[in-house]
């Protein structure tokens, strides 16, 4: 294990970034200076944000703190889990093999497409008609 009091990792998804903070201690989690209950209302965003720890049973065993900016909700939670995952990582790097394997380490690069000029949107076309 390294020798510091606080783990920090960048995670992205979309346009979504999040910096998170891993610190030893008893599992609080705070996003935005908010808890995790209040920020993220599904319950299935926090459990995509827990899904590193149980993959490395290491629930409750740090203090996360959380800034993130950018896209929805749903893209916020899954660059919070890249980032922990880095974080992770970085304290230990035993738990590699474990997260690849879940496929948190790999940074998911898709990102919407954007609308061309002539059409309706970035592939659909409008309406034709021969006559």
């Amino acid at each position: 294990m390294a020798k510091a009091s606080s783990f920090y990792a960048t995670g992205r998804r979309k346009t979504a970034v999040a910096r998170v903070w891993l610190t030893p201690g008893s599992g609080v989690m705070t996003i935005n200076k908010r808890d995790i209950e209040i920020y993220f209302g599904r319950a299935t965003s926090r459990m995509v944000i827990r899904q590193p720890f149980e993959a490395t049973e290491t629930v409750g065993k740090y203090d996360i703190t959380v800034n993130v900016r950018g896209g929805g909700l749903s893209g916020q939670a899954a660059a919070i889990r890249h980032g922990i995952t880095r974080a992770l990582m970085i304290i230990n790097a035993g738990y590699r093999p474990t997260l690849k394997k879940s496929g948190f380490v790999t940074r998911d690069d898709r990102k919407v497409e954007r609308k061309k000029y002539g059409q309706r949107g970035a592939r659909a076309r409008f309406q034709y008609s021969k006559r």
